[in-house]
């Protein structure tokens, strides 16, 4: 048994005897100390922000006026996570429909939520690309550019800028290192 369980559990004991004898500070520390485990787990079910904060309060309600029937034994934390598991099945058992409704859309925003921010971390690296390449020497920048925006060969660049394809390969790759390193020192001062 690790030491931060048996702390725990400890401490669950001790506040639960003091809730048997109806000490409402006792309550209020159990209250905050699992509140938002409770409600990630009913809001992972119930996907309804206002039936997931039901589900806690009603299950905290429950606890409140049924202490004295519970033994002194219990794994608090085990106890109110069953309490909120079956109050979940019943709640899901007894509105199904609408529970469904809840799930779909849950579901559809989940999907909306990962090709938005997927969008927004592309732009993101595009807009970070160009400030790297704005950053280069006037050759080497130009060279990426027309790479990039035109998608054309090394002999096409060479002939536009005038310039030998040996000149072309290597403003390329001096800049790929450049960019690199632009981005190394972004990501260093992000982290």
């Amino acid at each position: 048994m690790d030491a931060d369980f048996k702390y725990t559990h400890n401490e669950d004991n001790a506040l639960f005897l003091l809730i048997k004898s109806r000490d409402k500070e006792a309550f209020t520390v159990i209250y905050r100390k699992y509140h938002a485990y409770l409600y990630a787990l009913a809001l992972r079910y119930l996907k309804n922000t206002d039936l997931a904060e039901e589900a806690v309060q009603h299950v905290f309600v429950k606890f409140w006026e049924n202490t004295k029937d519970i033994e002194i034994g219990i794994n608090l934390k085990n106890y109110l996570y069953t309490m909120t598991k079956n109050y979940i099945l019943n709640q899901i058992r007894d509105h199904k429909d609408t529970i469904s409704v809840y799930y779909a859309n849950a579901q559809n925003e989940i999907a909306d939520d990962n090709h938005f921010l997927q969008r927004m971390e592309e732009t993101q690296v595009l807009e970070t690309l160009y400030r790297a390449i704005d950053s280069l020497p006037a050759q080497k920048k130009e060279v990426c550019k027309l790479k990039i925006e035109e998608d054309i060969s090394n002999q096409e660049i060479a002939d536009r800028m005038g310039i030998s394809v040996h000149t072309v390969k290597s403003h390329y790759q001096e800049s790929v290192k450049m960019i690199r390193t632009y981005f190394r020192k972004i990501k260093l001062m992000i982290f």
